[in-house]
């Protein structure tokens, strides 16, 4: 299919316009993002572990979760999307595992760094990285594993809160060398940081905006003039989300009732629109015995 969502993600990416890519913590959130019209999803590995297990981004998601996500997700929308697998889960052996139970799950791109386990949001104190050639090694396994060449290896480095931005630029480009078709430097610093990376390396790049993290914020056509491929925003919902439902549920708290009048919380018309309602209903009438 020349319309398939991995070949419409690879074009996409190779137009280096700054894709603008929220994150999806699970289907409904998904939904959501492709209903606002946005062009891919990223689903995040620190909003699956927050809104699955209520607990931080510190390297709890197991593979089968995060597969299970992905195809939920997958059945939901028909968006490109890219999947955070964090380390891999393991080896190189298990970075070729997690590349052929991710492909099948229905990503189009998987994310993997180059942190110790147990690993840590890329904004989080504390981080370690493995050997740079150990990392490469574990990229060039994820490339050879792959069955469709529209499938994608995003190459993550969090080398920049470690060993500083030159060894984070260096081991991206090891990761490059290895088959990435994109790197993303995890935490640059500065705007001059930012402004670096696509001109140090060739492939496209991602760049990860933190709402309150270490990252400086700018404009998406800054971040587009840049040639940036990527700007992600992985768990902007999430913490929309956190504030939606602190708001509604502090009001009936207070008030000890609810409705739609107050703006707070969606009808419930826009709920079940959000669901495929209307669309159930008509297979169920169209299936219904006679």
């Amino acid at each position: 299919m020349t319309n398939s969502p991995g070949k419409v993600l690879k074009t996409k990416v190779g137009e280096r316009r700054g894709l603008l890519t929220p994150g999806a913590s699970n289907a409904l959130s998904a939904r959501i993002i492709a209903d606002l019209g946005f062009e891919a999803i990223y689903i995040t590995g620190a909003g699956v572990t927050n809104m699955f297990y209520g607990i931080p981004d510190m390297g709890f998601v197991s593979l089968s979760d995060l597969a299970n996500h992905t195809s939920a997700i997958r059945d939901a929308v028909e968006l490109p999307l890219i999947v955070d697998c964090d380390t891999g889960f393991g080896n190189s052996l298990n970075v070729q595992h997690t590349v052929r139970v991710m492909e099948r799950a229905g990503a189009n791109c998987i994310q993997l760094e180059d942190q110790m386990m147990p690993k840590k949001c890329g904004h989080f104190a504390g981080k370690g990285v493995i050997d740079a050639d150990e990392a490469a090694s574990k990229i060039k396994a994820a490339v050879d594993a792959r069955k469709s060449e529209d499938f994608l290896i995003l190459a993550r480095t969090d080398a920049r809160a470690v060993e500083g931005f030159n060894a984070a630029i260096d081991r991206a480009q090891k990761f490059i060398e290895a088959g990435a078709d994109l790197t993303f430097v995890e935490a640059p610093e500065s705007i001059e940081e930012i402004r670096k990376i696509p001109e140090l390396l060739k492939v496209p790049q991602l760049i990860n905006v933190v709402i309150g993290g270490k990252t400086p914020t700018m404009e998406l056509k800054e971040f587009a003039d840049l040639k940036f491929s990527v700007v992600l925003y992985a768990n902007a919902s999430l913490q929309g989300a956190i504030v939606g439902m602190q708001n509604a549920l502090r009001e009936l708290k207070k008030t000890g009732r609810m409705d739609e009048a107050g703006g707070l919380v969606a009808s419930f018309k826009e709920r079940q629109r959000l669901v495929q309602k209307p669309e159930f209903d008509a297979l169920e009438k169209k299936y219904a015995v006679k």
